[in-house]
């Protein structure tokens, strides 16, 4: 018993409680998120559209998806996390409604595209959040629950959608609207508004690859020496000697913060903060790009996997079967993750969960049967439970604290480029490659787990200067003057 109560603390405790309504909100949004997932069914069953027709609808959907991210991000931080889940939670239950009693294919597909908007905007102002009320040594397991209740209320979402669509596609979008109209009120009677409000301007964006990366975060303070003055390293002590060094010191202090500024401005790193500042972040945007190849290798399980199982005369039970096994292992197994990895560096992690994908997906080459199958998903599906935790974190740390949804915004627009480049490109590599298609994938993996190692780092010397940056330092003590002489 003392032993479950100790796995308890370390999985979820000493976690506040704004997060476990956040929390809450997540998987009631989840559970009930299941009608877009039969969209294409509903068009060509209940609307009679073509498969071309529904195809360019379900686009809509996506390209919707990727604005609503931006514009999330965006509202989160100028607005407020809070107002913008609730802006985007209400539009999206109306929006529902609207396409639970639309009739025509053309309202149908720009409801679709506003409902993949609105679907969108609550990722970044979420993590946002979560970031802002759990303490940074707690952040690993909250964003592994966070990643918990995902996929626990995508797989009740499936078996709802399910048993709803046999019914009523009417009744399925309706209980959709009513399920994101509950997660609403959730949000606006438990989760109070968690954007921090900065009176001070914005620290710059370092960069980390540059040579000087050191010296930029000490320019920007002021060292005090060991003593009772809080006199600049530079200044001798003979000066202070000199009747009104106080003064004086001001003034050079004043003057190198000057010729500091200049300095960046113009090697081009001092900027009014923005979105414009996450896509030119290039450390971020290199873990951006490592997290598409990620989510570009998860996405074969929904798009290519199919037809290859297809191609091996496995029937749709079978690729059913390997789907569960998937979402079985994470709803058991994601909750002990934490304590398994918390004494890795996240880098290191990062290359063995993408590895691991890399290895499952490359086993493919090989299937003929459903056993073979099974065991990749395993394989796979490890990785994607061991990945999930850091990939949020470092997320996190690298966003500057007033800019925190922007850059979630910027980092979830690779799953839908990926859901976009994935199906793509990857269809035309089983057509005409066969089988190799997956040793490629394999290889693309192990590709990224070594940039991650490579990249790791820079990443480490980036989040440590943000959280320098980020500490204020003590008021230093004013020198008294000294007596004439």
């Amino acid at each position: 018993m003392r032993a479950l109560r100790r796995w308890l603390d370390d999985t979820a405790g000493g976690l506040p409680a704004t997060f476990w309504y956040l929390w809450a909100g997540l998987l009631i949004n989840r559970a009930g998120a299941f009608a877009m997932l039969f969209l294409s069914l509903y068009l060509t069953e209940a609307r009679g559209a073509s498969e071309a027709l529904t195809g360019t609808v379900v686009g809509a959907y996506g390209l919707g998806g990727a604005g609503g991210v931006l514009l999330g991000g965006v509202l989160a931080d100028r607005w407020g996390r809070r107002s913008t889940l609730l802006a985007a939670h209400l539009a999206t239950a109306g929006l529902m409604v609207g396409l639970a009693f639309s009739r025509h294919l053309v309202m149908i597909a720009a409801l679709a595209a506003l409902v993949g908007v609105a679907h969108s905007m609550p990722s970044p102002a979420f993590v946002a959040a979560i970031v802002d009320v759990v303490p940074e040594r707690r952040r690993s397991r909250a964003f592994n629950l966070q990643f918990w209740a995902f996929n626990l209320g995508m797989a009740v979402a499936s078996l709802l959608a399910g048993l709803l669509a046999e019914a009523s596609f009417v009744a399925l979008f309706l209980v959709d609207a009513a399920a994101t109209a509950l997660a609403a009120v959730v949000i606006a009677w438990k989760v109070p508004e968690t954007l921090p409000r900065l009176a001070a301007k914005a620290a710059p964006i370092l960069d980390t690859f540059r040579s000087d990366r050191s010296e930029s975060v000490q320019d920007l303070r002021v060292a005090p020496v060991r003593g009772s003055g809080a006199v600049p390293r530079r200044v001798g002590r003979e000066r202070q000697r000199r009747v009104g060094w106080p003064r004086r010191a001001g003034q050079e202090r004043r003057a190198g913060r000057e010729r500091q500024a200049g300095r960046e401005r113009q090697a081009g790193r001092e900027r009014e903060p923005g979105l414009h500042t996450a896509l030119t972040d290039r450390t971020f945007l290199t873990f951006v790009g490592l997290t598409f190849v990620l989510a570009v290798l998860t996405m074969q399980t929904s798009t290519i996997m199919p037809l290859a199982m297809r191609s091996d005369g496995l029937r749709p039970s079978a690729y059913g079967a390997v789907v569960a096994l998937g979402g079985v292992l994470i709803v058991l197994g994601q909750l002990f993750v934490p304590r398994l990895i918390e004494r890795h560096r996240k880098d290191r992690v990062l290359a063995v969960s993408t590895a691991l994908l890399a290895l499952g997906f490359a086993t493919l080459a090989f299937a003929d049967d459903v056993a073979v199958y099974l065991a990749a998903a395993v394989v796979w599906t490890v990785g994607q439970m061991l990945a999930a935790p850091p990939n949020a974190q470092i997320n996190a740390d690298l966003a500057p604290l007033e800019l925190r949804a922007r850059y979630q915004s910027v980092f979830y627009l690779a799953f839908p480029a990926a859901s976009f480049v994935a199906p793509t490109l990857g269809g035309v590599s089983l057509q005409y490659l066969g089988d190799r298609h997956w040793l490629i994938v394999g290889g693309l993996g192990l590709l990224a787990a070594g940039c991650h190692l490579l990249a790791g780092p820079p990443r480490e010397r980036r989040v440590a200067a943000l959280r320098q940056l980020s500490t204020p330092l003590p008021p230093s003590p004013t020198p008294a003057p000294s007596s004439v002489r």
